[in-house]
């Protein structure tokens, strides 16, 4: 038996909870072999523009802008799926990379493993 609940598109979006300014963090995997592949934050209006064109929208907390991801880079992220969590707080994205997601050119913003672990 599935735990996965389907909810209506106009639901979702009106039960996330945006913190104080806004904004609710949203986990980027890899719909096809689940890899994280960053962490970016989405306002509304973001989260609405991801929903209805398909390419991830975030909300630029360093330039207070929208912006798509591969807009300048061509590196789209396309949606597959999305899900929040069960206090509506986060959001998990399943996306299909169109090339790297990190800036740095790496395939993962998190590509960087402590080899001091005990």
């Amino acid at each position: 038996m599935s735990e996965i609940e389907n909810v209506d598109r106009t639901e979702f979006v009106k039960s996330i909870k945006f913190d104080e300014r806004g904004l609710v963090p949203a986990v980027i995997q890899d719909e096809a072999d689940g890899a994280i592949l960053m962490l970016g934050y989405m306002n509304k209006e973001s989260l609405e523009i991801t929903l209805e064109k398909g390419l991830v929208t975030f909300w630029s907390r360093s330039r207070q802008e929208l912006w798509t991801k591969g807009e300048t880079s061509g590196n789209f992220l396309r949606l597959k799926e999305i899900y929040k969590d069960c206090d509506s707080d986060t959001i998990l994205v399943k996306a299909e990379p169109q090339g790297p997601t990190c800036h740095t050119g790496k395939r993962s913003c998190f590509s960087w493993l402590l080899n001091d672990q005990k």
